[in-house]
């Protein structure tokens, strides 16, 4: 793979919405409002990428709808990370047969992470006849001229070359969230951590400029957005492929002056390049939230080198306590993989230890699931699943106990939260940190930052009561 960034011009850019006219046209001739589908699957960065699906589609002419059946155009936007969810993308993408049977003009297509594996789309090709294309993430700013292909010529189409990774500005997006918005500010990871597909099918390091990142921010400011979560596979190496001497620390400052009540989020980082300058940085600005969530994978120093992390135990532990002790109130997450290959019953203990030393508000908790093409898929696994099985439930018990536990002790604080929704008949709310919290109040309060006193907690959540004025 060329570790190349193609800029996409604007010249090109305007080539695809050519497209978007010619789609348009397409459907007017017909005299119809074509509808369109887009399911999602896996990360952030692909609910980000399905906004940009959703904008093309839009821009083409196509009404956005929540579901399948019906529609003219269906778009699987899919996630490589685990076995379990490319076999569910399987197997829906198959149950799609039958919505085509019903509505035969309707045009399917499958993209994202699992589009950029070779073993995928050849099986795409020679046993799902009824998919009308596949295109992988280097190619979504193509999606127009893809989709045009299919109407107008009525053969299959394959984007899925291995291209440079690519950055095209200026795509349009559909966003289904009014208060809180995902920005793309990387894409790509140089990491290669032996467990992951992403640097394989996502491509090497690559970021935004500054100045764009920042226009498309105060946009959202302007728009009302009060939450905007930064992206990328691996945040904190934000800017070292650009010459302009911006770090992603000097990015997080720069967003946080900006005019305006909102937040600022971000993930994922990677404790190789999290160090004091991130966490000095959060901590001064209070747009920033004290929320960080930083993967340590395994407690074991050995794991983690067969894992290639780039650090070591001591050196995550150190990196955690500095951030604490400039942000006392940090909310702190983490991903942990138990299982492995070769793993033993004492370095499981040693992410257990890790676990109660830390004491982390959350936990993304996950079996070793090999990945073809990467390096721990061939490495020697000889513990039984059912021992794995045992160890994901020890270690589930143990971090729902800690929850459970600073849970509790939120009962009586008064926080300032934003009420982003509804569940059933209560209001939902996120602290600063992202807790979830649920009260009774006013639809009328949806969008707007409050008060709430917390009364009650569970190992997921809190519940509270809003401090009148």
């Amino acid at each position: 793979m060329s570790n190349k960034t193609t800029l996409i011009s604007d010249e090109q850019l305007q080539k695809q919405f050519e497209y978007c006219d010619q789609i348009a046209a397409y459907w007017q001739q017909r005299d119809t409002v074509p509808k369109a589908y887009v399911e999602t699957y896996g990360c952030q960065q692909n609910e980000a990428d399905s906004e940009k699906i959703r904008g093309y589609l839009a821009q083409s002419g196509y009404s956005i709808i929540n579901e399948a059946e019906g529609a003219d155009v269906v778009v699987m936007n899919t996630c490589a990370i685990r076995e379990h969810a490319e076999q569910r993308v399987f197997g829906n993408l198959g149950a799609l047969v039958h919505t085509k049977r019903r509505h035969p003009g309707q045009k399917i297509f499958l993209c994202g992470c699992m589009a950029g594996q070779t073993i995928v789309s050849d099986r795409i090709k020679n046993s799902y006849h009824h998919v009308d294309g596949v295109f992988s993430t280097h190619h979504l700013w193509q999606f127009p001229e893809i989709l045009c292909n299919v109407l107008y010529r009525g053969k299959r189409q394959f984007y899925v070359a291995d291209e440079p990774g690519s950055i095209a500005e200026g795509i349009p997006q559909i966003r289904d969230n009014k208060l809180k918005a995902w920005v793309s500010i990387m894409y790509g990871c140089n990491n290669f951590c032996t467990y992951c597909i992403v640097p394989y099918v996502r491509g090497r390091e690559r970021s935004r400029k500054p100045d764009d990142i920042l226009a498309e921010c105060k946009d959202l400011i302007a728009a009302g957005i009060k939450e905007i979560t930064l992206l990328g596979q691996n945040v904190n190496s934000y800017g070292k492929d650009l010459d302009c001497g911006v770090d992603f620390s000097d990015l997080l400052s720069m967003i946080a002056e900006l005019e305006g009540d909102f937040l600022i989020r971000f993930m994922t980082s990677h404790p190789r390049d999290a160090g004091r300058k991130l966490f000095d940085t959060m901590a001064k600005y209070p747009k920033i939230a004290k929320q960080l969530h930083l993967p340590f994978q395994s407690g074991s120093s050995r794991v983690l080198k067969a894992m290639n992390r780039h650090y070591d135990r001591e050196k995550y532990l150190a990196a955690v306590a500095y951030a604490k002790s400039v942000m006392p109130d940090l909310v702190l997450t983490s991903d942990v993989i138990v299982g492995f290959p070769g793993e033993t019953e004492e370095e499981f203990e040693e992410t257990i230890s890790l676990i109660e030393a830390v004491r982390y508000d959350a936990l993304f908790t996950f079996i070793f699931s090999p990945r073809h093409g990467t390096p721990a898929a061939s490495m020697e696994d000889p513990t039984p699943k059912e021992e794995k099985n045992r160890r994901f439930d020890k270690l589930c018990a143990v971090q729902n106990r800690i929850s459970e536990e600073i849970h509790a002790a939120y009962v009586g604080k008064a926080l300032r939260c934003l009420v982003d929704g509804k569940d059933g008949d209560q209001l939902t709310a996120r602290t600063e940190g992202g807790r979830l919290v649920r009260l009774s109040g006013d639809d009328a309060l949806i969008g707007t930052y409050q008060t709430i006193t917390i009364t009650g907690s569970t190992t997921w959540s809190l519940t509270g009561n809003r401090k009148e004025k």
